[in-house]
């Protein structure tokens, strides 16, 4: 854990609001104490921060602590929370569930929830973050320092905390839009309005990141050899892949171009957003995916290869979407945190209840990531487009029940009752979903794999048996529990993976997004096509023109941009990336304004399961609601910021 030092000497501190308090408003306090309350590093019982860069040892353990404040993931974390795509049950969990509260509509400004300015309700400061990559990098730049440093492995450690450095600023610009920049910490005795630090224009913030991963690159190995030790650590592909992340972010429509923000500036005057659209910064971002995509050496679309008996095609490929993220540093990731990640945790919140019915019910087990029915329909039919444009597919009739025949033996339980929404669809919809009367395929110790049958209907098995930890939809998220997790008669028992932060087909679709954008319509729809047939899926010419009601989607930028945008919500459902898409893509105001809605879980019978309820009635305010508010005392202590339109 952090430990607070004490005595410092070092002569920086971070140029950041927190110091505001103090020479702002709050002058009886010490500048030193201030600084004693803000620098915290790891290891522990460490007395100076020139101790703490006395030696290698040493100096690799402030490392660890520049990736300790990567955002964790979690039961109750942004990652799953704050859209509208997971919900979860009520009782007293909203009273601390911060994310989930965002999706309800209360972020406010006077208590921010997920507050990463500052750190508070489920939030890191990303500030404290930044000033420890600042402290790290000054010091082993130092040569002077760390004498038994080899030169190319000081190099290599500069450049993984400039990588982590440019990764807390974007974090904060996805947030916040308009940041301050803090390149590097300020003197102790530097003047008040030095320290008093205030927002800069979002092209000013994009430059900064992509300049600072630019000259982190060089510097980094391109795979990691020694797993044993540094598993999770930064490489040059996953540098060049969040500069990428960021230019397509700032190319985007919440900021590149957005009218909406056109008179948000500074108290001195000062713009901060660009009102002008420009097609170069998705040039820009497509020259960076390229880029990334040529140094990702060895990385490749995960496809499970292990032999099982009697195990059909489709199975396969349900499994390559949940290997994707479940198997352990499988060839897809380009960056699999090993830090902050509970793995175990999740699979626990995801898994459904009394998987092995012969083993009771534990009084906490999770089984609360509900997955509700506005996403549930975002997945494609089995003919590789969306359910409301297929001509094969019965989209006024999803509600309807249906019988299972020997047909759906792959992913339904022969002769179940089931809704019609479950039925010929995709295989990642069964790779990442669990749902009644739908299969649940896991290892075995001893027989290979077992199919467990998911019964969800109150009164049964993995329907909801206690006012808390149940599932409140009647869809769980398969796509996040490993092949290994068991159920024992004391819990479970698992395998811990690494979160996929980054990975392959992820950067596809950025890459594709931005081709598209530049008018290349034909090579975006080839990188499309590679995840498709990963999928088990045509391609986008093919299954648009063969079973669509609008067979030249494809063909326009607006039209191939839709497919895009629901071919990123499909392939990357559940692993982080919806919150902020829908956000770039100025898409959150139509998609959070819908109800937010579940099957009618205390149903017993077919007909009254089956029944659509309104969990929650959503209410996106735009444009307000597409960045965090900062904390209003955070104006108070420095009167240089200002707030984000509408808080």
């Amino acid at each position: 854990m952090r430990k607070s030092i004490k005595n410092i000497t070092n002569k920086f501190v971070i140029a950041s609001s927190k110091l505001l308090y103090v020479v702002g408003l709050s002058m009886s306090l010490s500048l030193s104490g201030c600084v004693k309350d803000y620098l915290d590093v790891v290891p522990d019982n460490i007395a100076t921060i020139d101790h703490a860069f006395a030696n290698r040892y040493e100096a690799e353990r402030y490392l660890y602590t520049c990736y300790s404040w990567l955002p964790k993931i979690e039961g109750q974390s942004i990652y799953f929370f704050g859209a509208d795509d997971v919900w979860t049950w009520s009782f007293n969990h909203e009273s601390y569930q911060w994310p989930w509260q965002i999706a309800m509509g209360r972020q406010n400004a006077s208590n921010p929830l997920v507050d990463a300015w500052n750190g508070q309700r489920s939030g890191y400061s990303f500030f404290k973050a930044i000033r420890d990559c600042n402290v790290f990098i000054e010091n082993v730049s130092d040569t002077q320092k760390i004498l038994d440093l080899n030169p190319q492995i000081r190099k290599r450690w500069i450049a993984e905390a400039k990588v982590l450095k440019a990764y807390y600023h974007f974090f904060l610009f996805r947030m916040y839009g308009p940041i301050p920049i803090v390149d590097m910490n300020l003197p102790m005795d530097s003047p008040t309005e030095v320290v008093r630090v205030k927002r800069e224009p979002v092209d000013k913030i994009v430059n900064y990141i992509a300049a600072l991963l630019d000259e982190a690159a060089p510097d980094l190995p391109t795979s990691i050899e020694k797993m044993t030790t540094e598993a999770g650590r930064l490489t040059r592909a996953a540098c060049l892949m969040l500069k990428a992340r960021a230019l397509t972010t700032a190319a985007s429509p919440l900021f590149n171009g957005n009218t909406d923000f056109a008179t948000f500036k500074n108290k001195d005057g000062q713009n901060l957003f660009p009102t002008s659209y420009s097609e170069e910064k998705w040039k820009k971002a497509a020259d960076a995916c390229s880029k990334a995509l040529d140094v990702a050496v060895g990385v490749k679309l995960y496809e499970y290869t292990k032999e099982m008996s009697n195990m059909s095609s489709h199975t396969k490929k349900q499994l390559n979407i949940r290997g994707a993220v479940t198997e352990k540093w499988n060839s897809e990731l380009i960056w699999g945190r090993s830090g902050n990640i509970n793995s175990a945790n999740l699979q626990e919140k995801a898994a459904i209840d009394m998987m092995d019915p012969s083993i009771g019910k534990m009084t906490y087990q999770g089984s609360y990531f509900s997955v509700t029915l506005n996403m549930v329909e975002r997945f494609y039919s089995n003919n590789g487009i969306p359910i409301d444009e297929d001509k094969t597919w019965d989209y006024a009739g999803r509600y309807e029940l249906k019988k299972a025949t020997d047909k759906e033996k792959d992913y339904l339980e022969k002769e179940y009752t089931t809704s019609a929404m479950n039925f010929s669809r995709e295989p990642r919809f069964y790779g990442s979903l669990g749902f009644d009367g739908g299969l649940w395929l896991q290892e075995t110790t001893g027989s290979g794999y077992k199919n467990w049958m998911i019964h969800g209907k109150f009164g049964q098995n993995q329907a909801k048996q206690r006012e808390m930890y149940y599932n409140e939809t009647g869809y769980w998220i398969k796509k996040l529990v490993g092949l290994k997790f068991t159920p024992t008669n004391t819990g479970y028992t698992t395998e811990a993976y690494p979160w996929p932060e980054m990975r392959l087909a992820d950067l596809y679709l950025l890459y594709a997004e931005c081709l598209n954008e530049i008018g290349n319509g034909d090579d975006a729809i080839y990188y499309l096509d590679i995840i498709r047939q990963r999928a088990g899926l045509k391609g986008v010419k093919e299954s648009w023109q063969n079973y669509s009601t609008r067979p030249n989607k494809f063909a326009s930028k607006d039209g191939l941009r839709e497919i895009i945008h629901q071919e990123r919500e499909i392939e990357l459902a559940f692993e982080g990336s919806r919150l902020w898409d829908l956000r770039r893509w100025k898409e959150a105001a139509l998609f959070q304004n819908k109800p937010v809605k579940g099957w009618t879980i205390t149903g017993k019978q077919d007909v009254e399961y089956y029944r659509a309820r309104t969990l929650f009635s959503q209410q996106f305010i735009a444009p307000r609601d597409y960045f965090w508010p900062i904390e209003e005392q955070e104006l108070y202590r420095n009167n240089n910021l200002v707030q984000n339109p509408g808080w």
